[in-house]
């Protein structure tokens, strides 16, 4: 495996692990901000918390993007690949957990973050080294993913569906 590969996911890792938990109280540090809102946890909902590990990760694709790119003709599928894997984690774990236990742990679900950002990384890496997901049109397809979910992830924190994923637990309210 690449060494500059593996440092460049790495970095995605720690990025991920630093500024994904950041990411949850800066809403609330702005006093509610509009605009803050649009990259930050709003409230306690399963779908914010996905929110906190794609913005990181969203941020380092960009910044990879222009290191790798060259190199990596299956960049741009393999991170949406990748970091999807990663945000299906979040509910898939949580639910089987919380749904197995009858309880939430904030410590479970701490872990479960930090589980899912490792996943993603090392799924990126592994099939960015395997040459997987190559090609024009996948490429165009991961393109258009990355970009769709970063809509997707702005949209619905402010006209969120009426659905258990967008429900903050803890006010029983939805979006901001």
């Amino acid at each position: 495996m690449s060494k500059k590969l593996c440092r460049w996911e790495l970095a995605a890792f720690l990025t991920a692990a630093v500024i994904g938990p950041l990411l949850h109280f800066t809403y609330a540090w702005s006093g509610g901000n509009a605009v803050v809102a649009a990259f930050s946890a709003v409230n306690e909902s399963t779908w914010e918390h996905m929110k906190l590990l794609f913005v990181p990760l969203f941020l380092t694709t960009l910044v990879e993007m222009a290191a790798l790119t060259e190199q990596y003709r299956n960049f741009l599928a393999v991170k949406f690949v990748s970091i999807l894997l990663g945000l299906l984690l979040i509910p898939v774990l949580y639910y089987t957990y919380s749904g197995i236990w009858g309880r939430t742990s904030m410590v479970l679900d701490i872990a479960i973050y930090f589980i899912a950002a490792a996943v993603s990384c090392l799924v990126s890496c592994r099939l960015l080294e395997k040459g997987r997901f190559g090609g024009g049109a996948l490429q165009i397809g991961g393109l258009l993913g990355l970009w769709a979910a970063a809509f997707l992830f702005v949209y619905f924190t402010y006209a969120p569906p009426s659905i258990a994923l967008f429900q903050d637990p803890v006010t029983g309210g939805y979006g901001m």
